[in-house]
C-alpha cells in the first residue's frame, strides 16, 4: 500500500522502451487551447486567425493586425488536475508574425506514502510528504505570407518539460509545420503537421527514489525503465467557409480530419494510419456575440458485453467580444457520449487595440 501512488506514476510515464515510438506520448499537447475552439470541437485548423493560431495552425498568425494575449483555464478529474494556457502574438510586418505560448497540465499536492511505514513496521503519518507532477509545453511560432496570394506558412519549435516530483523529469524537443490557403471565393483550407521530427523526450530518473518502489508489486517494474521515447507525427486537414446573412449575421463552418500514423480506436483505423473527423459551427451576430457547436473525437468503443459502438464528443460554447476584449466559454462532451475528458473551459483574449 505504501508505494502504490508512486508506482502508478512510474508505470504510466516511464515504461517506454529504448527509442520507443509511442502512440500517446506527450498527449497533454493534443488536448487543445481556447474555449472558442473547444466549442467547435477543435475544428479550427483552416479558420484560426488569431493569437491561438500558434497552437492550431501557426500560418494563421499572419492575419494579426495588432498584438494579442490569450489566457485559458480548465480543470479535469473533479478539479484534481489543472490545465492552463497563455499565449502572446505580434505581427512583425505586413507579411510575418511571431508568437510564444505556454501550456501546463499538472496534478499538485500528491501524497508521497513511500515512507509511511518505518523499518520496524510502524505507521507514522508524519512521514507522508507532498509532491507534484506537471507537464509543460513552450512553443515558439513564426508565420509568413508567400508570394502566391492567399497562401501562408507557419512553423513551431517546441520545448517539452515533464516533471514527477523529485523522482523523474524529462526534456523534449520537436517541430510542427503548417499551411493555410484561402481562395478568391473565400473557401479556407488548412494543414497542420505536428511533431514532424518525431518529438524526442529524454528522461532522467532518480535511481535512489526508484529503488524505494522497485519491489512494490511482485514481478512488476523490477528494472529501471528505459529513458527515451519518441512522439509520432500527427496530421490535421481542415476546410472552412464563412457565410454572411444580411451583413450582421455570420455562420462559420469547418470540417477537419485528424490523422495519427498508428493503429488506434479512431473511427477509421489501419496499421498505417487512423483518422477521426471533427465538425464545428460558429454563429456570430455583428462580430460581438457568438454561439458555437461541434462534434468530434469519434472512437470505436468495445462494450462490456463484447459488442462495439461508436462514441463521439459533442461540445457547445458561447462568446462575447467588445472593443478588443473577448471572453469565451465551452462545455465539452455533453451527455458523456465519449471517453473524453468532461470540462467547463473559460478563456480570455485581449487585443492591443483596446489600449489605443
Amino acid at each position: 500500500m505504501k508505494k502504490t501512488v508512486l508506482l502508478a506514476f512510474f508505470m504510466v510515464f516511464l515504461t517506454a522502451g529504448a527509442q520507443t515510438t509511442r502512440k500517446y506520448s506527450n498527449e497533454f499537447m493534443n488536448i487543445g487551447v481556447d474555449a472558442a475552439a473547444f466549442g467547435m470541437a477543435n475544428a479550427v485548423v483552416a479558420s484560426s486567425m488569431d493569437v491561438n493560431s500558434g497552437y492550431w495552425n501557426p500560418a494563421g498568425l499572419v492575419h494579426l493586425e495588432d498584438n494579442q494575449l490569450s489566457l485559458m483555464h480548465a480543470s479535469y478529474f473533479a478539479n484534481i488536475a489543472n490545465y492552463d494556457y497563455a499565449a502572446f502574438a505580434m505581427p512583425l510586418d505586413d507579411r510575418s508574425a511571431v508568437a510564444l505560448s505556454v501550456i501546463r497540465f499538472g496534478v499538485d499536492d500528491i501524497l508521497n506514502t513511500t515512507q509511511l511505514i518505518d523499518d520496524q513496521g510502524n505507521i507514522d503519518y508524519n512521514r507522508i510528504s507532498l509532491f507534484s507532477t506537471a507537464d509543460y509545453g513552450v512553443t515558439f511560432s513564426y508565420a509568413r505570407k508567400l508570394p502566391l496570394d492567399g497562401l501562408n506558412i507557419g512553423v513551431n519549435a517546441k520545448v517539452i518539460r515533464r516533471i514527477i516530483g523529485d523522482f523523474a523529469s524529462s526534456w523534449g524537443f520537436g517541430l510542427d509545420a503548417a499551411i493555410q490557403f484561402e481562395t478568391k471565393n473565400q473557401w479556407k483550407f488548412g494543414l497542420m503537421a505536428r511533431d514532424i521530427t518525431t518529438t524526442f523526450n529524454a528522461w532522467n530518473i532518480d535511481e535512489e527514489q526508484f529503488a524505494t518502489i522497485q519491489g512494490a508489486v511482485e514481478g512488476q517494474n523490477q528494472e529501471l525503465p528505459e529513458t527515451t521515447e519518441i512522439t509520432i507525427p500527427k496530421l490535421q486537414l481542415g476546410m472552412a467557409k464563412e457565410f454572411v446573412f444580411h451583413y450582421d449575421y455570420k455562420l462559420l463552418t469547418e470540417l477537419d480530419l485528424n490523422f495519427r500514423f498508428a493503429e488506434t480506436n479512431d473511427l477509421v483505423s489501419s496499421s498505417f494510419a487512423s483518422m477521426t473527423p471533427a465538425f464545428g459551427l460558429q454563429f456570430g451576430y455583428i462580430d460581438m456575440v457568438f454561439v458555437r457547436a461541434g462534434v468530434g473525437n469519434f472512437q470505436n468503443i468495445q462494450q462490456l458485453d463484447g459488442s462495439d459502438s461508436v462514441g463521439f464528443q459533442p461540445n457547445i460554447g458561447v462568446g462575447f467580444r467588445y472593443k478588443g476584449i473577448q471572453v469565451d466559454y465551452a462545455l465539452t462532451d455533453i451527455g458523456d457520449q465519449s471517453a473524453a475528458l468532461y470540462s467547463n473551459i473559460f478563456s480570455l483574449k485581449l487585443d492591443w487595440s483596446i489600449f489605443r
